[in-house]
C-alpha cells in the first residue's frame, strides 16, 4: 500500500475542495511552473506527480473523495475545464447547456436531459473555466465582446454570453454542442428509427448521381450528422471538398491500417480577420472551390450570403449539399431565397426558381417532443415544361399518437413512401450513371443492397 493510500485509510486533513485546490495552485506555481514541459503528456505527468506530492505531505484530503479522484479533480481545474471536461470529451453527450454557473444541464445521444452532479463554485468560476475553454479558439470574453462564439475542437462549438447581457450573478450562459460524437452510420439511423433503410439509400443514390440538395430543420435535429453520412457514403475515387465556418465538423477521411489514405477529400474552413480584406468566407472558398475540380461540393451550412453562391454552383452541374435552418421542405425554398437576397437584391420570383432549380431534393430533420429524431419529409422540387414549379413528397413521417406515459412522451408513427422520383430526376439519373437496374429497384422500393 502506498503512502496516499495509507494516508487516506486513516482519515487525514479534510478541507473544503476550493481550499485544497487553492494551496496546490500555489504550491505549484511557486516552484514548479518553470518545469513544465510543453509536451501535453510530460506536463500531465509532472503536474499530477506535485500534486500527489502536496497532498501527502500535507495530509491533505477532501470529503468524498477518494485520492485518485481527489487528484483527477485538481488536475482538471488546474489544466483543463473543471468538471466540464469530463462531459466534453464523452462518447455519449451531445449538448451542455449552461443557464447559469449553479444550473447545468447535459443532453445525451439516447435523449436523456439531465443535470450535472456538480457546479461552479460561484458565478466567477464560471466565467474563468468558460474563458479557458474559448482560448483554445483564441476568443476573449469580456464587457466589450460579451457574446462568443468559438470551438474547442473540430467536434466541438461554443456560444457564450457574459456579463453584461446576462445577469451578473448568474456568471455566464453558454452552449457547447458536440457534433455526431458516435460517428452515426446507416444501421444506427435504421435502429433509431430515423429513417427507413429505402429513404437512406435514396439520399445517398441521389448524391451520388449528381443530384444536389438541402437537409433543413432546426438547431440540435441531426442536420449535420445526416449530412455527413450521407457524404461518407460517395465512392472514395470523388472527390469530395467540404466548407465550413470557423471550425471543422466533418471528417470525412479514410485511412487503412497502415495510415494510407483511401478516399479523395479536401476540408476546407473559413479564416476572419481584423482586416476585412483579408476575411476568407464561405462564399470565397466556394468560389475557389469550382475550379479544384470537385465532385461533391459540402457548404456545411447556408446562412448568409454563402446561399447564392452554392446555388450558382449547383446550377452548374456540381453536386452540391448543404444545411439550413427552415421549418418544414417547402419553407426551405423560401429560406435561401431570403438568404440570397443578402447578396443580390432580386425579385423574389427569379431567386425561387434559382433556388428550386439547383436543390430538387429537400430533407426536414426534426427533434419530436421525445427527443427522438425523425426525418420528417423527403420532397422533389419538380419542374414544368412551362417553367412552372411544384413540390411532390416522396417520403415522410406520419405520426399516428402522442400520449403521456409515466409522465414521458410517448409519440408513435410510421413512415411511408408517398411517391416515386418524377421522370425528370430519373432522366438525369440515368445520364449522370446510374445503372437502370439500380433506379428499376429503388422504384419499387428495394434497397441500395
Amino acid at each position: 500500500m502506498d503512502n496516499a493510500s495509507l494516508f487516506f485509510s486513516s482519515g487525514g486533513h479534510k478541507k473544503e475542495f476550493a481550499d485544497v485546490l487553492h494551496e496546490v495552485q500555489e504550491y505549484i506555481s511557486g516552484k514548479y511552473a518553470a518545469l513544465i514541459s510543453g509536451n501535453l503528456h510530460e506536463q500531465r505527468q509532472q503536474i499530477t506527480a506535485y500534486i500527489t506530492k502536496y497532498l501527502t505531505d500535507y495530509s491533505l484530503g477532501v470529503e468524498g473523495l477518494g485520492f485518485d479522484a481527489l487528484v483527477d479533480r485538481l488536475y482538471s481545474e488546474m489544466a483543463e475545464f473543471s468538471f466540464l471536461t469530463e462531459y466534453l470529451f464523452a462518447n455519449n453527450v451531445e449538448e451542455i447547456n449552461i443557464n447559469a454557473w449553479n444550473d447545468i444541464k447535459v443532453y445525451y445521444a439516447d435523449g436523456r436531459i439531465l443535470p450535472v452532479r456538480e457546479k461552479f463554485n460561484s458565478p466567477s468560476h464560471a466565467v474563468d473555466v468558460v474563458r479557458r475553454i474559448l482560448h483554445k479558439s483564441g476568443m476573449i470574453l469580456d464587457s466589450s465582446q460579451p457574446v462568443i462564439r468559438g470551438h474547442l475542437s473540430n467536434k466541438i462549438r461554443i456560444t457564450v454570453f457574459g456579463n453584461p447581457v446576462t445577469d451578473h450573478d448568474k456568471g455566464v450562459a453558454a452552449s457547447i454542442r458536440m457534433i455526431n460524437p458516435q460517428k452515426l452510420g446507416r444501421e444506427d439511423f435504421i435502429r433509431n428509427e430515423t429513417a427507413t433503410p429505402e429513404m437512406l439509400d435514396f439520399l445517398s443514390l441521389a448524391l451520388r448521381y449528381g443530384v444536389s440538395m438541402c437537409v433543413t430543420g432546426a438547431t440540435g435535429s441531426g442536420k449535420t450528422t445526416l449530412m455527413a453520412w450521407v457524404l461518407s457514403t460517395i465512392p472514395d475515387d470523388k472527390r469530395i471538398v467540404t466548407i465550413e465556418n470557423g471550425c471543422r465538423e466533418f471528417d470525412l477521411v479514410k485511412t487503412d491500417e497502415n495510415g494510407n489514405v483511401l478516399n479523395n477529400v479536401v476540408h476546407l474552413t473559413t479564416r476572419e480577420s481584423d482586416d476585412p480584406k483579408q476575411n476568407i468566407d464561405q462564399e470565397k472558398l466556394l468560389e475557389f472551390t469550382l475550379t479544384a475540380n470537385p465532385d461533391v461540393i459540402c457548404v456545411g451550412e447556408s446562412k448568409s450570403a454563402e446561399a447564392m453562391a452554392a446555388q450558382e454552383a449547383a446550377r452548374t452541374g456540381h453536386a452540391v449539399i448543404t444545411t439550413t435552418h427552415a421549418n418544414s421542405c417547402t419553407a426551405t425554398y423560401y429560406r435561401l431565397v431570403t438568404l440570397c437576397r443578402q447578396k443580390y437584391a432580386m425579385d423574389e420570383r427569379t431567386l425561387y426558381n434559382l433556388v428550386t432549380e439547383a436543390f430538387p431534393i429537400v430533407l426536414f430533420s426534426k427533434r419530436l417532443e421525445d427527443n427522438a429524431r425523425k426525418i420528417m419529409e423527403i420532397t422533389e422540387c419538380c419542374i414544368a415544361e412551362d417553367g412552372s414549379r411544384s413540390i411532390r413528397p416522396l417520403f415522410r413521417y406520419q405520426v399516428t399518437s402522442n400520449d403521456f406515459i409515466d409522465g414521458k412522451v410517448s409519440i408513435r408513427g410510421h413512415f411511408e413512401k408517398v411517391n416515386d422520383i418524377s421522370p425528370g430526376l430519373q432522366k438525369r439519373m440515368l445520364e449522370n450513371g446510374m445503372p437502370a437496374n439500380l433506379l428499376h429497384s429503388i422504384l419499387k422500393g428495394g434497397t441500395a443492397a
